[in-house]
């Protein structure tokens, strides 16, 4: 190979002035590598290598130069190549040719350009068109070039004009003018090199620097390996990187520091930090591009905090480096990942100090760092005092709109950009941000708008775009659009897949996205975690326990059960179907436990009615100084709710209050049940009084709450005063306001709300509000009305509904009407023991004791269990529970012994046995025995032994409560001056002075 001489090494010189560098990018994207390791704090960060014996060049200025031999003197050069230059500078381009063309033919006076002085004009124009991307301009340069004999072959204008068609997005143009070329030096190959980089041509950039080292005697320099290890980074090939950082170190151009920022920067786009930070280390000469390459490096491969630090590290280093806006533009993104605004706006004060904050994309960038940190006004204000806005400003504060879900100034920012002309038209990434918008089918005829503008202007078929819009789709209730937008994208990606089966997944179609995704596996495609993710939610969705297990027996053979969020997902499907042990075995095995995975856990013990498992994981999980959020302490006030334990309400009621967790509305709605639930309706009313945000769950909560107290009338204000308050009342509402009238025996208002809700509200009713209706009128023995409504439904009725039903016969003795009931609730639901139960106590309330063995016989037969009553009580914060027939509780005969004093205590005040509440074939004193031991009975003899007197007692029972109990427990409330308030399976009895809150009517 023939190097290059010294004459050569001259012209190098000269070539400085014509290139126009590429600065190089710090917009990376995440490589993850795993063998990133801490940096070694020992290294001196300013050491000097001792092996670089060759001392790097100065940066080079990029205006134009000549010799001392061929310079003219002042007068006779500057008046019309200072008029172009002053033109070329005001972006008057066209001016500039006219007087360059003037001035350039062969007249005389003391005007006209001489020959050097035309080249020089010529180069300044074609470097002011590139800048500026005037290609016709430039065209027009190019023909005076390119038929002047004088400079057709000239080295510096060819590589100029080769400049000039990649700074214009001209790729094949710089090919052309290269190719044309009769004799060619490193000038050309290395603008050739550097445009192909420039326009992100980086195969083609590495194929001409093969042919540039193997077909050429030219020795690459400091300008061409920058640009050969930048397109190395560009396709993430490292291994091509290193063999170009070998080359560097055998041509003693290691301490150029334009070479060392590249590598730095390559290295880092490639998630090789550890190489990166040991070029940068050893860099005898570091700029601000070298700190900004290093920071960026590091940062974008998820290691902020080392970001961070070297950061610091330039501010106080003694190579007196200032940070420019690049500087800032690396720095601020790092912060808005942490979401450490206070440093961030530390930052936005130097931008000010050095007068960067007028730049374009700084401002941008602090905008971004704003929105991200939840900042929105300071967002907003800096979006505002921004006068230059281009796309890129519109699209950070349209991302952070949307994002936060701000719909309406999404879209009334969105109109008003599409009304700054035609340089701020919406681009692809205006519509990414956007779409994130379309959650729902009122933003349907939006989603649309966008889908034609998308159409309009070419984006559809972008695929991220085609993605986004099939995601939206799919939010938007639009399954059909989805799937269209998926059929027309022509060649499909794992990721289009992805949109569409987690579109159908998310939107109630699972056995759909289960289709979708069998047909992709036939078209050869391999599912990603995103796939597993969303088959996951839909087997979840389905309660498909098979599938899902299907599913996880793929994840077993192909290792993928350690992803941390594929593990979540198979946590969550077994509890979905109600295998919570599956799940906590999964979750054991979890070694890094992330928030979400113990807010998965401890909501599905709280969903699947282990209530106690709930609140042990709880405790587990505050123990390892895991800090809740939001959906850990709603689950925790379900479990409390569903115990009914009143001390462990209180006291996550205060852990939320200490944890500032009461501004959530979720939260607040959460305590407002809670105290429903356990028994406490003041303290429920106060918390909802001093909400300070409420929203329509809140309402219903509380509506709700005074339903299964059987406070009619307080439900039924409450729900007058919701639109005075600005709020709609919806479905819930309307289960709450029925669950009033049922349990308050308000059966003509129940009927008016019922037809209310259909005809003024226009919401349609449900199963439950049909049951709430049914339940009502069997409740007042109104069993025809009750049955003529059923067959009225526009649904087929479901088991709830029958065994409603079938309950309120069994309560008025309409055996009849309870065995065609008892029918039509057997074919629905053959295997559930409760419905044997409930017809079995119907021919018992009417002495028919041969049919009542029959039905037992039929459960015995089908290998069915009756669920034994349960009653509970929480004491000191520790809740005992009681089972019926269970001899084992501890102090059983203590609390036996405290039942026959209050026993004899009540039958003073009037108390008999109500015998007719045991549903055996026994006699009257096995009977009366039976009663004794009650489940709720031992509860209350309990709680009276274990509190002082006057304290309320609170008792919770599984099953419905019996007439002999309930009359039990409104005579021990007088005797021994106590409230007491009992929780059944229906609603909340309040005994008070000899009474119930209930009327006796339950």
């Amino acid at each position: 190979m023939r190097y290059a001489t010294t004459s050569s090494m001259a012209s190098l010189q000269q070539l400085n002035m014509v290139l126009v560098l590429p600065l190089l990018s710090h917009s990376f994207h995440h490589h993850h590598q795993p063998s990133i390791t801490k940096r070694n704090a020992n290294r001196p960060i300013n050491r000097r290598s001792s092996r670089f014996i060759f001392k790097p060049r100065s940066s080079l200025s990029l205006s134009s130069q000549t010799s001392k031999t061929e310079t003219p003197s002042t007068s006779a050069y500057e008046f019309p190549l200072q008029l172009i230059t002053n033109l070329c500078q005001s972006r008057n381009l066209a001016d500039a040719l006219i007087l360059l063309q003037d001035n350039s033919q062969d007249a005389i006076g003391s005007d006209t350009l001489s020959s050097l002085q035309r080249k020089e004009a010529m180069g300044l124009l074609l470097q002011a068109c590139g800048q500026h991307k005037d290609i016709e301009t430039g065209r027009k340069i190019h023909e005076m070039v390119a038929t002047s004999n004088q400079f057709s072959n000239d080295f510096v204008l060819n590589a100029r004009l080769i400049t000039m068609y990649s700074m214009c997005g001209s790729a094949l143009d710089s090919r052309s003018v290269f190719d044309s070329l009769k004799k060619k030096n490193l000038f050309q190959w290395n603008a050739m090199v550097s445009g192909y980089t420039r326009n992100e041509l980086y195969e083609d950039a590495l194929m001409m620097f093969v042919e540039l080292v193997s077909n050429t005697g030219f020795k690459p320099d400091n300008f061409t390996l920058p640009c050969v290890i930048k397109a190395c980074g560009g396709i993430l090939d490292v291994s091509c990187g290193q063999a170009v950082h070998g080359m560097a170190v055998k041509m003693g151009l290691l301490g150029d520091v334009f070479v060392g920022n590249a590598l730095v920067a390559m290295y880092g786009k490639c998630g090789f930090v550890n190489k990166a930070m040991d070029v940068f280390d050893f860099m005898p000469e570091r700029n601000a591009v070298s700190w900004n390459s290093i920071i960026c490096g590091v940062s974008e491969n998820g290691f902020f905090r080392d970001g961070l630090e070297l950061f610091r590290e330039m501010m106080a280093c003694e190579e007196g480096v200032t940070p420019d806006a690049a500087t800032l533009v690396t720095i601020l993104p790092v912060f808005a990942g942490e979401g450490d605004a206070g440093m961030g706006t530390l930052v936005h004060g130097l931008a000010v100090k050095l007068g960067l904050n007028q730049e374009l994309m700084v401002n941008n960038a602090l905008t971004d760092m704003y929105l991200k940190c939840g900042y929105l006004s300071q967002a907003k204000i800096l979006f505002a005092r921004t006068d230059n806005k281009n796309v890129v400003s519109w699209n950070t504060m349209i991302g952070g709109l949307s994002t936060q879900g701000y719909n309406n100034e999404t879209f009334d920012l969105l109109r008003k950009m599409q009304m700054g002309g035609d340089e701020l038209k919406a681009n692809e990434i205006t519509i990414l941000n956007v779409l994130p918008a379309c959650l729902e089918k009122s933003e349907l005829l939006s989603l649309k708008e966008l889908h034609g503008y998308s159409f309009r202007h070419g984006f559809e078929y972008e695929e991220l775009v085609a993605n986004a819009l099939i995601a939206a789709y799919a939010k938007c209730g639009s399954l059909y659009s989805a799937e269209h937008v998926f059929n027309c994208i022509d060649k499909k990606t794992v990721s289009s897949w992805n949109a569409l089966i987690g579109g159908y997944a998310q939107s109630g179609n699972p056995w759909k996205a289960l289709d979708f995704y069998l047909q992709m596996a036939n078209s050869g495609l391999r599912p990603d975690w995103f796939s597993l993710g969303s088959l996951l939610l839909a087997c979840a969705h389905q309660k498909s326990l098979y599938h899902g297990k299907q599913i996880h027996g793929y994840l077993l053979r192909n290792g993928l059960e350690i992803d941390p969020f594929l593990a979540i997902s198979l946590v969550s499907l077994y509890i979905h179907c109600g295998k919570s042990a599956s799940a906590q075995i999964l979750f054991d095995k979890m070694e890094d436990k992330s928030l979400v995975s113990w807010n998965a856990m401890i909501a599905g013990y709280s969903q699947n009615g282990l209530p106690d498992e709930a609140l042990v994981l709880f405790r587990q999980m505050i123990s390892y100084g895991i800090q809740p959020h939001e959906i850990a302490i709603n689950s925790v006030f379900g479990a409390c709710s569903q115990l009914s334990a009143l001390r462990l309400g209180k006291e996550a009621h205060c852990y939320a209050l200490k944890a500032l967790l009461m501004e959530d509305v979720f939260v607040g709605c959460s305590i407002v049940d809670m105290y429903a639930k356990s028994g406490c309706l003041q303290q429920s009313q106060k918390v909802f009084d001093m909400l300070r945000e409420k929203d329509v769950a809140s309402w219903n909560a509380m509506i709700l709450g005074y339903g299964i107290h059987g406070h009619g009338e307080e439900a039924v204000e409450l729900y007058e005063k919701m639109p005075t308050f600005g709020y709609k009342p919806d479905a819930f509402t309307f289960i709450g306001l029925l669950m009033a009238c049922i349990h308050s025996g308000m059966v003509e208002e129940g009927l008016k709300y019922f037809d209310q809700m259909q005809n003024f509200h226009r919401l349609k009713p449900k199963l439950e509000h049909y049951a709430c209706v049914v339940d009502m009128l069997g409740r007042a023995g109104r069993l025809n009305e009750a049955l003529r409504l059923i067959k009225e439904m526009p649904e087929e009725p479901d088991a709830r509904i029958w065994s409603s039903l079938l309950s309120s016969c069994r309560s008025y003795g309409a055996v009849d009407m309870g065995k065609k009931v008892a029918e039509k609730l057997m074919n629905l639901e053959p295997s559930k023991a409760e419905n044997y139960v409930l017809l079995s106590n119907l021919f018992a309330g009417s002495g028919k004791w041969d049919d009542v063995r029959r039905v037992r016989q039929k459960m015995k037969e089908n290998g069915l269990q009756k669920d034994p009553g349960r009653s509970w009580i929480e004491l000191g914060g520790k809740v005992y529970s009681f089972i019926v027939g269970d001899g084992l509780s501890p102090n059983l005969e203590e609390i036996r012994h405290m039942w026959r004093i209050l026993e004899e205590k009540i039958k003073r005040i009037g108390y008999k046995p109500h015998t007719d509440s045991v549903l055996h074939e026994l006699g009257e004193e096995q009977k009366i025995e039976v009663l004794r031991g009650h489940t709720e009975k031992l509860a209350i003899s309990l709680g009276l032994l274990r509190t002082a007197k006057g304290e309320t007692l609170r008792v919770c029972k599984n099953l419905r409560i019996c007439v002999d109990c309930h009359n039990a427990a409104k005579l021990i409330s007088k005797a021994v001056e106590r409230e007491i308030i009992i929780r059944d399976n229906k609603r909340f009895h309040h005994f008070k002075n000899g009474f119930c809150s209930c009327g006796d009517y339950w």
